[in-house]
C-alpha cells in the first residue's frame, strides 16, 4: 500500500495499481440522502430514488496511525466520513468507511480505470460479458421475460405481470468485479447497489447506505486472482461423487410416472444417477396451472408408496430429491407452527405479513431470528433428509420485501441482499449437521456475496419460452469472473 501526497490531493496505490485520486477539482467521494421505493410483484421489482442531495467530500485530512492510515472528509469544515485504509495480512486493501452523519444514505465512489480496461462480474450477468459501457443496478429479484425493455415480448409481460426483464436483472447479483488488468474490487454492502462502467478513466460505485469496506487486490495471474477471491468469498462444498455418475431426470406427476421414466431412460442406455421431482410435496392448481404445494413434507397422494420407495430407488442407484424454499403456505402445518411461535416476518404494526406468489399467499420465515432459523433447518432435517431425499432446490428468497419487519430490527431493503446467503447457510448447515455434506446435493437459483461457501451448484432458466435448463458451477468462480 502506498498513499501519494499532493498539494491539493492523494492517491492511493496498492501493488503499483492505483485504486482511487481524490483532489478538491476531482473528489472520488461523494455523499448524500435519498429516498427509494420499491414496489415488488411477485419477485418483480420497480425501484426508483428520489435523490434529495448529492455532496462532494472535496476536503479531507489525512493522519497516519502506525499501518494505518486515516482520511476524513467533508464539506466546508463539517466532517462526514472517515477512512481507515491499511494491508490484511494476505496483503489485500482495504479502506474502512466510518459515517460521522447519520441522515447520510447515499454513497459513491470512484475506482480509478483506464479507457481501455475490460470489466467482468458483478454476480452473475446475464446479457453481458464486458461490463464497459453499461451500469449495473445490484438487487436480488427474478430475471424477467426478455433483455430488452424495447421488445414487444418484454413489453407484454410488463404490461400483464411487471414482468419484463432488463439487461441487469439477475437472481444472483453481487457488488464485486474483475478487471483484464488482473485486480478485483468488492464493495462490502447489502443495500441496493448500481455500479457504473461508462467513464473512462473512473468506475463509480454507488450504495444505498454507507458501505462497511472496500476491498482491493491483484495478481499476476487470473488463476491467482481466482484463487485470491475464492479465499475471500469461500469455495462451495464439493459435488457428492454420485452427481457425476449419470444424469439427474427432471420428472414430475408422481411416482408411477417417476418409476416409468427411469425406467425408459435405461432401457435406452442413459446412466440414471437421480430423479429430481419438486412436486414432491404435492401441487396447487391456478389459473397459471399447476403450481407447488408449499408444505414442504411428502405428499402421499401424488406419490404413493414414496416413502418406501425412495429407499428402494437408492439401493438400485438412482438418488430422488425434491424441492423447499423460505417461504410457508397461509394455513398449512408449517405456517401455523412458525406464525404460533413468532418464527415470520411481520408488518410494522405486528400483524402478518403475506406475500403473493399467484393466487396464493405465503409467510416469510424471519432468517433474522435464530430460533426460526433452527426450526427450519430442523424441517428440512426431518421432512426431507429424514425421509430420504437426497438433494433438493432450495429455491426463491429473490423476494423478500422491504417493508416488512425482521426480528433483528435491521431494514429488510438492507437484507434483501444478503437473504440468498442466509438461505444457504441454513440448507448447508441442515446437511453439515445431520453429517450428510458429502451424501447430499442442494442447488440454488438466488446468490450473493458470501453465499459461495454454503451452496454446491447454480441453476438458472436460460429461456423462459423453451425452458432450458443449465447448471452453473462452481458459483465462487461464477460469481467474479463468469468465464465459463
Amino acid at each position: 500500500m502506498n498513499i501519494v501526497k499532493q498539494e491539493n490531493g492523494f492517491t492511493v496505490l496498492h501493488k503499483d495499481r492505483t485504486v482511487f485520486t481524490h483532489s478538491l477539482d476531482k473528489p472520488a467521494i461523494f455523499l448524500g440522502s435519498g429516498q427509494g421505493t420499491f414496489d415488488m410483484y411477485r419477485g418483480n421489482f420497480d425501484i426508483k430514488d428520489y435523490v434529495e442531495s448529492r455532496l462532494p467530500m472535496r476536503a479531507f485530512r489525512i493522519d497516519e496511525e502506525g499501518d494505518k492510515t486515516s482520511i476524513t472528509l467533508g464539506v466546508e469544515g463539517e466532517d462526514y466520513l472517515t477512512l481507515t485504509i491499511y494491508e490484511t495480512e494476505e496483503g489485500r486493501l482495504i479502506v474502512d468507511f466510518n459515517s460521522l452523519k447519520d441522515e447520510v444514505n447515499r454513497f459513491w465512489m470512484r475506482v480509478h480505470a483506464t479507457p481501455e480496461e475490460k470489466v467482468y462480474g458483478c454476480g452473475e450477468q446475464l446479457t453481458y460479458f464486458n461490463l464497459r459501457g453499461k451500469n449495473f443496478p445490484l438487487w436480488t429479484s427474478e430475471p424477467g421475460v426478455g433483455r430488452n425493455k424495447n421488445n414487444y415480448v418484454t413489453w407484454l409481460a410488463d404490461t400483464k405481470d411487471k414482468a419484463g426483464g432488463d439487461y441487469y436483472n439477475t437472481n444472483y447479483p453481487q457488488p464485486t468485479f474483475v478487471s483484464n488488468d488482473k485486480y478485483f474490487c468488492h464493495l462490502q454492502t447489502t443495500a441496493y447497489a448500481d455500479f457504473d462502467f461508462r467513464h473512462d478513466d473512473f468506475h463509480e460505485l454507488q450504495a444505498w447506505n454507507i458501505p462497511d469496506y472496500l476491498l482491493f487486490d491483484r495478481e499476476d495471474s487470473f488463476t491467482a486472482l481466482v484463487g485470491n477471491i475464492s479465499n475471500v468469498f469461500g469455495t462451495q462444498p464439493e459435488l457428492p461423487d454420485w452427481v457425476l455418475d449419470g444424469v439427474i431426470l427432471g420428472v414430475q406427476g408422481g411416482t408411477d410416472i417417476t418409476l416409468e421414466k427411469i425406467e425408459r431412460a435405461r432401457k435406452a442406455g442413459v446412466k440414471v444417477a437421480g430423479v429430481w421431482n419438486q412436486d414432491w410435496q404435492g401441487i396447487k392448481m391456478t389459473s397459471f396451472g399447476k403450481r407447488l404445494h408449499w408444505n414442504w413434507e411428502w405428499s402421499p397422494e401424488l406419490y404413493p408408496g414414496l416413502d418406501t420407495k425412495i429407499h428402494e430407488l437408492k439401493e438400485d442407484g438412482v438418488r430422488f430429491l425434491g424441492y423447499i424454499n423460505p417461504y410457508v403456505l397461509e394455513g398449512q402445518s408449517l405456517y401455523k407452527i412458525a406464525k404460533e411461535k413468532g418464527y415470520l416476518a411481520t408488518k410494522a404494526d405486528g400483524g402478518d405479513y403475506l406475500v403473493d406468489f399467484g393466487e396464493f399467499y405465503c409467510g416469510v420465515v424471519d432468517f433474522t431470528n435464530d430460533e426460526a432459523c433452527e426450526w427450519y433447518k430442523g424441517v428440512i432435517k426431518e421432512n426431507l433428509i429424514g425421509f430420504g431425499l437426497d438433494g433438493w432446490m432450495a429455491d426463491f428468497s429473490e423476494y423478500l420485501p422491504t417493508d416488512c419487519t425482521l426480528s433483528n430490527g435491521r431494514s429488510a431493503e438492507l437484507e434483501h441482499n444478503d437473504w440468498p446467503r442466509r438461505w444457504a447457510k441454513i440448507n448447508h448447515e441442515a446437511i453439515e449437521e445431520c453429517g450428510k455434506i458429502d451424501d447430499i446435493l442442494f442447488f440454488m437459483r438466488a446468490g450473493g456475496t458470501g453465499f459461495q461457501r454454503y451452496c454446491h451448484v447454480l441453476w438458472q432458466v436460460t429461456n423462459a419460452w423453451t425452458g432450458a435448463l443449465k447448471m452453473v458451477w462452481p458459483p465462487s468462480f461464477r460469481a467474479h469472473c463468469p468465464l465459463v
